[in-house]
C-alpha cells in the first residue's frame, strides 16, 4: 500500500464545464486591463506557464510579480464564482468515493495540480472533497513550471520517497511528470487525452474513469 496518493485537480477529478476559462480571463483582465483574445494551451500546463505564455501572446512583459499579482486575483475570483462553481461544475463520477476508501484505508493524500493554491482550495471544497486531502502536504502553480518539479516539491513536503507514492492524472504531461519523478502513474482516461493517449506516453496502468471504486482502488495498490 503507497503511503501516499497525490491527485491531479482538473479532469481528473473535477470538471468546470468551461467556467474555468472564463474565471482565468477574468482575473487576467483585472491584473493586466487587457481583455483576453486567446489563451496559451492549459492541459498539463500550470498557471505560472500559461500566464507567461498568455501574456506573451497579448505584447505583455511577464514578470514574476504580474505572478504574484495574478495568482491573488485568481484565488479571489474563484472564492467569489464559488456558489456558480458549484451550479455548473461537478466532481466526477467515483472521485469522491475513491477519496474516501483512500482515507478509509488510512493513506494520506494530496494534489499535485497547476493550479494556484487559492483556486485549488475553492474547487476542492466546492465539490466536498477538501476534507480527504492533506493541502499542505501537495504542490500547486506557485511551486513551479512543471510536474516533476511540483511532484518533488509534494514529496519533500510530504516526507515520503517517491517510490513510496502513487500519482493519479489525465494528461501525458502527467505521465511524463510522474515517471521522471520516479513516481507510479495511474493515469486515468477522463480528461482530453485518451487511453490510448496515455499508454503512448508510458503509461502502464490506465482506467477509464474512477466510477468503479474497487478498480481504483486496487489499481493504486490500497
Amino acid at each position: 500500500m503507497p503511503e501516499l496518493v497525490l491527485w491531479d485537480v482538473d479532469h481528473t477529478l473535477m470538471a468546470t464545464r468551461g467556467l474555468g476559462r472564463e474565471l482565468w480571463a477574468q482575473a487576467f483582465a483585472e491584473v493586466t486591463d487587457t481583455t483576453m483574445r486567446e489563451q496559451a494551451s492549459v492541459t498539463g500546463s500550470t498557471e505560472r506557464v500559461i500566464l507567461r505564455e498568455t501574456a506573451r501572446l497579448h505584447g505583455i512583459p511577464y514578470t514574476d510579480g504580474l505572478f504574484a499579482k495574478f495568482a491573488d486575483a485568481l484565488g479571489s475570483v474563484h472564492l467569489r464564482r464559488a456558489a456558480e462553481l458549484r451550479e455548473r461544475g461537478h466532481a466526477l463520477p467515483g472521485a469522491a468515493s475513491a477519496l474516501s476508501g483512500l482515507a478509509e484505508r488510512g493513506v494520506r493524500q494530496s494534489v499535485v495540480t497547476g493550479n494556484v493554491r487559492a483556486a485549488a482550495e475553492v474547487k476542492l471544497a466546492v465539490f466536498g472533497l477538501d476534507s480527504y486531502v492533506l493541502l499542505d502536504e501537495g504542490a500547486y502553480g506557485e511551486d513551479g513550471e512543471g510536474r516533476p518539479e511540483l511532484l518533488a516539491k509534494a514529496l519533500a513536503r510530504a516526507g515520503v520517497n517517491a517510490d513510496a507514492a502513487v500519482f493519479l492524472g489525465d494528461t501525458p504531461a502527467d505521465v511524463a511528470g510522474g515517471h521522471e519523478a520516479g513516481v507510479r502513474v495511474v493515469a486515468v482516461a477522463t480528461g482530453k487525452a485518451t487511453g490510448d493517449d496515455l499508454r503512448e506516453a508510458g503509461a502502464v496502468t490506465v482506467l477509464d474513469d474512477l466510477a468503479d471504486t474497487r478498480q481504483v482502488l486496487a489499481a493504486i495498490g490500497a
